[in-house]
Formats: C-alpha cells, sequence, structure tokens
C-alpha cells in the first residue's frame, strides 16, 4: 500500500484548483436593426459632427466580458430609488407622474433582476448638475435620479414629475422637448440601452434632432409614452414604456410606501 504525504495532497488539490477551465463560446446577442438607432452622425443634431467617427467602425465579435454580467439581485448597486418625490424635505413642483413597463427582450421574454436608472431636469427645465447653467430655478426637493430592479415579470415603475424643456445650444433658439433619460442594462454589458423617453404630442418632437435622427418612424414611436405594449414576436429595440398622471396622493404613493 502506498502512502500519500499530505503535502503531496495539497499540491495535487492546489494543481487541480489552477487548472485551466476550458472556454465556452458565448452565444452572440442580436445585432441592431438598420434605421431603428440613432445614426453616430446627424448633422441636424451638431454635436454628432464633431464627436461622430470619420472611419467605419469595425464589428467586433462578442466575447465572454461583454455578453456574461453584471448581476445585480444581489444588491450592490444600492436600494431602489423609486419616488422621486419623497428624496427631501418637502415636494417637488410641478405634475406628478407614474411611470411603469416591462423591460423584455427580443423574444418577448421578461428581463428579470436587471437594473433601469433614470434622470431628468426639474418641472422648470433644469438639471440639478454643475454645467447646466440655465437660468430656470432649481428646485431644492427634486433632485431628479432613480433607480429600480425589475421584477420577476421584468417590471418597473417610478413615481416623479413630468419634466420641463429647456433651450440647448444645437441651433438659435433651438428647445429640446420634454424627456426623460433611461439605462438598462438587460442580462450583460452588450445588452445596455440608453435612451430617452418622450411625451406625445409635444409640439417641439417635430423640430427636435435627437429625436428626429432616428430614421425609423415605428422605432421612433416607441420612444414615447402612453403606448400600447408591443405585439408577441415583435421586435423592440426600446423599453415598452407607459405613464399616466398622479392625480391624488394615495394614487401617487400606491404600492410605493
Amino acid at each position: 500500500m502506498l502512502a500519500v504525504s499530505g503535502e503531496a495532497m495539497h499540491n495535487r488539490a492546489e494543481a487541480k484548483e489552477n487548472a485551466p477551465v476550458p472556454m465556452i463560446a458565448p452565444l452572440p446577442y442580436a445585432r441592431t436593426v438598420p434605421g431603428a438607432q440613432p445614426p453616430y452622425l446627424h448633422a441636424a443634431y451638431g454635436s454628432t459632427v464633431k464627436r461622430a467617427p470619420l472611419r467605419p467602425p469595425i464589428r467586433l465579435p462578442n466575447t465572454l466580458s461583454e455578453v456574461t454580467g453584471p448581476r445585480f439581485a444581489d444588491g450592490w448597486a444600492g436600494a431602489n430609488q423609486v419616488d422621486l418625490t419623497r428624496q427631501h424635505k418637502g415636494a417637488p413642483l410641478g405634475e406628478r407622474m407614474i411611470l411603469a413597463g416591462h423591460v423584455r427582450d427580443q423574444d418577448g421574454k421578461p428581463a428579470a433582476d436587471t437594473l433601469i436608472e433614470l434622470w431628468q431636469c426639474n418641472s422648470s427645465g433644469r438639471y440639478t448638475h454643475a454645467r447646466d447653467q440655465h437660468d430656470a430655478p432649481l428646485d431644492p426637493n427634486f433632485s431628479g435620479a432613480g433607480q429600480v430592479l425589475t421584477d420577476a415579470q421584468g417590471a418597473y415603475r417610478f413615481l416623479t414629475i413630468k419634466p420641463g424643456a429647456y433651450p440647448w445650444r444645437n441651433t438659435y433658439n433651438s428647445w429640446r422637448p420634454a424627456h426623460i433619460h433611461l439605462s438598462v442594462f438587460g442580462p450583460a454589458f452588450a445588452t445596455r440601452l440608453v435612451t430617452q423617453m418622450y411625451f406625445p404630442g409635444d409640439p417641439l418632437l417635430d423640430l427636435d434632432p435627437i429625436f428626429q435622427s432616428t430614421a425609423d418612424a415605428e422605432a421612433r414611436a416607441l420612444d414615447l409614452a402612453l403606448r400600447p405594449e408591443p405585439q408577441r414576436g415583435r421586435v423592440c429595440s426600446r423599453l415598452p414604456l407607459r405613464h399616466r398622471p398622479a392625480r391624488t396622493r394615495g394614487d401617487a404613493h400606491g404600492g410605493m410606501r
């Protein structure tokens, strides 16, 4: 009978632990549908002229770092901040609204436990940011930022106020329509979407080069609130969003205390 020393057993265990793990080729994610996303260069949107790449982009294959993670279920990203009207001592100025919807993949399956981040200006059209020197007043009771993890059905819900329009330096006397910024990660870094939600009927939409930069009119419609849920099997590259005014205090805070 052969005796094995404790040191030898330790070395074997360490070698086994440090053995290379065979790599499994990651499944690639679907590419963007042509026309469904804004181009890098849109002449009417002045900033893109300076920052758009001068050479055609090189398509890179998805690697493990792009298609795995991040995972948010353990709470490392921080607590949910879904009620933007209760982040300070007083109530913010403006029309309260509920922003709710579902995050689904292109096959219609819910994206559970994924992080949605929201940021916006106040009802006067000013952001709480040092570089925003618009002469509209700041609201001491509104910071304009929140986040939430979707539930098992991919659902999310925010309570906030409707943002105001504001001037910007794209052209003389140009104004941005009311909008809310949203970031959603999905299952991996490669699927993260940063977008803006607009409000139907806003007369500034027809004049806004950012909104109009998406060539596909159907894709642009996905950026509007108060739209129906997508039909089964439809490929969507935007968040399905709904919003409605919060008419009473009980309605505004229902399920969010």
